[in-house]
């Protein structure tokens, strides 16, 4: 079987699908919500808003990283 013969057998079948177009449907918008939504409310971007530079984030992270009090 070729290449060309393999592209083809996965075209057909996507495009012979019914239920499975619904279920494609489904993991999209699932993989929609956790990456998306998810990060907006749940995981905000706590460096940005607390210092304003590339540099001071790096020294925060790499403070919070090497001193352990």
């Amino acid at each position: 079987m070729t290449a060309k013969g393999i592209i083809n057998m996965y075209v057909e079948g996507f495009r012979s699908m019914t239920i499975g177009r619904t279920l494609w449907a489904i993991i999209l918008l699932k993989l929609f919500i956790m990456f998306f939504v998810l990060k907006l409310f749940f995981f905000p971007n706590i460096l940005e808003k607390n210092y304003n530079t590339d540099a001071e984030r790096a020294s925060a992270v790499r403070h919070n990283l090497t001193d352990f009090e």
